[in-house]
């Protein structure tokens, strides 16, 4: 069997257990969540995940951000680095990177035929399950030296949440997968807040007062040190052009200033900058700020206000709840001032849509509605109808391949923008809708985008 068979193979074996990406989020607030399977499967496998350091990183907004630079900065500075995130764009593999690189097909393949024996044994285990213990069994049979695992859903019952990192990391909450984690930021800290380990260090991006004294009350309870971002970690904006943007950090614990360039977009990403700079200081790790400097000005993140053409621009971002459309206007407002988008827009249907549409309205010239292929995914009727609620011209095309194609012949009338955001699931699609796009004409290929 060639190897992309076997891998198709690989992923229907992952994809036959209990996938909860896939359920609706009243079938996710009944699941039976804890930490006995993954710790019996990682007992099965020989703890690999004790095998390298982590930092281990949760949040509702931000931490595949921080994930990236914190792995990025860790390369420069000559570590082997894995770096686990959740989802995947383009290609499952992507979830489980080792400097920078999404594991080769032929290597996953390998690793479910090893780890099958050990799944057969423990009932109930899921896809996210199997998936994470993928990730820490690459890391140690490639022989990374360091790793940084991003949190799936929440945290204190997350599958990762079975490693005893460096750093606990936890990047800008706000309201999100409220059925699961609460419905108040108070209860949403406290889940993210169960990563926190006794006597490991916490790191914070700043919160707000309801959340962070959460945070602060736990690490207390931890014996954890706790920084906090716009506290001990300050930061200001030097400069900024769609080339990327410039900022100075002030580190008040180090008594030390310096200056970081990031091709990532956004003022969101520069606390997420500072974030990721705190944790990488505060881990232990051996690194320099050179390494960290040369890291960060060479990220790559995908669909993080990714500008995939200038004129008209087309922008891939995966914004997908209230406060992260906030964040996404004000980008807007800030590189594209007197342009207005046409918004390529599909969701879930648990997220706040009305809330979503507020936030970006000013910049919306046009919704063009749409449907990933996703279970998931809120029909387009009843998100249209949202729309007209909120006073804003739409229409639903289907696939997703339409959609792009539309907002690209209307784009190309006046020079709007094609903007893709709502749900990551919608964004990847028209990225692959854009790429084959981009392969018919001979154009330049997704690697050359401009901000990854």
């Amino acid at each position: 069997m060639d190897i992309e068979s076997s891998y198709n193979k690989a992923l229907d074996y992952l994809y036959s257990f209990v996938d909860y990406s896939l359920k609706y989020s009243s079938e996710l607030a009944k699941a039976e969540f804890n930490l006995d399977r993954m710790f019996a499967l990682m007992e099965e496998l020989g703890n690999p995940r004790s095998k390298y350091p982590i930092i281990h990183v949760a949040g509702t907004k931000g931490k595949g951000s921080v994930c990236a630079l914190c792995a990025s900065a860790l390369r420069v500075a000559g570590y082997k680095v894995g770096l686990y995130t959740s989802p995947h764009l383009l290609d499952f593999c992507e979830r489980i990177q080792i400097n920078g690189e999404p594991i080769s097909h032929g290597l996953l393949v390998e690793l479910v035929e090893e780890i099958k024996p050990a799944v057969a044994r423990i009932p109930k285990l899921t896809t996210f399950e199997i998936t994470t213990a993928l990730g820490f069994l690459a890391f140690a049979k490639q022989g990374c030296d360091a790793a940084v695992i991003e949190v799936g859903l929440g945290g204190r019952l997350d599958a990762t949440n079975i490693v005893m990192p460096k750093v606990s990391v936890i990047t800008s909450l706000s309201y999100d997968h409220m059925a699961v984690l609460g419905d108040t930021l108070a209860k949403i800290a406290e889940e993210k807040a169960g990563i926190i380990k006794r006597g490991v260090p916490v790191v914070s991006s700043s919160q707000k007062d309801e959340a962070l004294e959460v945070l602060e009350r736990v690490a207390k309870l931890e014996d954890s040190s706790f920084t906090l971002v716009g506290k001990d970690i300050k930061f200001e904006s030097l400069s900024s052009s769609l080339d990327g943007q410039s900022l100075r950090i002030v580190d008040d614990l180090r008594l030390s200033t310096f200056n970081l360039q990031l091709p990532l977009l956004g003022s969101h990403q520069l606390e997420n900058a500072a974030t990721a700079y705190a944790a990488l200081k505060v881990s232990g790790l051996e690194i320099s700020d050179e390494a960290i400097q040369k890291g960060f000005a060479q990220v790559k993140w995908r669909a993080r206000f990714e500008i995939a053409r200038r004129e008209p621009p087309v922008i891939f971002d995966s914004a997908h709840n209230e406060d992260s459309f906030v964040k996404l206007r004000e980008t807007l407002e800030t590189y594209f001032p007197d342009k207005k988008a046409y918004l390529i827009f599909g969701a879930s249907e648990d997220k706040n849509i009305p809330g979503m549409f507020a936030a970006l309205k000013p910049k919306i010239q046009r919704l063009i509605v749409t449907r990933a292929d996703h279970p998931r995914a809120l029909e387009e009727g009843r998100i249209v109808e949202l729309a007209r609620q909120a006073e804003i011209e739409s229409e639903a095309v289907s696939p997703v391949q339409s959609a792009l194609a539309r907002a690209l012949e209307l784009s190309a009338k006046d020079g709007s923008i094609v903007l893709s955001a709502g749900s990551m699931f919608v964004t990847a699609e028209v990225m692959k809708a854009w790429n084959n796009l981009m392969s018919l004409r001979g154009g330049r290929q997704p690697d050359e985008a401009i901000s990854s």
